[in-house]
């Protein structure tokens, strides 16, 4: 598998969440794990469609140490509709809604996954915690998607975190999604 092709739609997905992420509301945010938010972007998602179902979940503001970002983006699919539309919960509540823009037609996530706290754990005794301390580096990117990651199971579903450094080439942790376990690491 060639990591490029799979970089590029990330980053693709990471702008088009990042466009409808919005501005902040006054007040101090709570931190949140991913699965926390799930049941506020799923009730809106199905409000939108009836057949929606979650493709995508990426951190939508810096994730801290335990896992838990103070905004989440969970991205659902609709085939009757034939397009995705991106929800960014804070404070339990959507802060905002919009259609991706572009076709992401991708397989849904089961309803079961490690959220993010346990997936971060997991990276961090992997590789992310040495990188960080060794390059300075920081973790950017945590998202969950089925079907990309895993070469020995393409269909499973899998959490990439994505570390970052001023002076070195970025850090790919993939953990599975449904135990948890770190699968591969990689820099590019």
């Amino acid at each position: 598998m060639s990591h490029s092709r799979f970089i590029i739609p990330v980053i693709l997905c990471s702008v088009s969440l990042a466009y409808f992420a919005g501005p902040s509301n006054a007040g101090d945010p709570t931190p949140f794990t991913a699965y926390a938010g799930l049941e506020v972007a799923r009730d809106a998602a199905l409000s939108w469609a009836a057949d929606a179902q979650l493709v995508y979940l990426e951190n939508d503001e810096t994730v801290g140490p335990d896992g838990t970002a103070i905004r989440w983006g969970y991205l659902y699919y609709s085939h009757n509709k034939k397009y995705a539309r991106g929800y960014s919960v804070r404070n339990g509540e959507i802060l905002e809604a919009a259609d991706l823009g572009f076709d992401f037609e991708a397989p849904p996530l089961p309803d079961t996954w490690v959220d993010s706290r346990k997936a971060l754990i997991a990276a961090e005794k992997k590789a992310g915690q040495e990188y960080r301390r060794e390059h300075g580096g920081r973790l950017s990117t945590m998202l969950l998607i089925r079907g990309a990651l895993n070469d020995k199971e393409p269909n499973a579903s899998t959490w990439a975190l994505v570390y970052t450094s001023d002076t070195e080439p970025v850090l790919v942790v993939v953990v599975d999604a449904a135990e948890g376990k770190v699968i591969k690491t990689w820099r590019g």
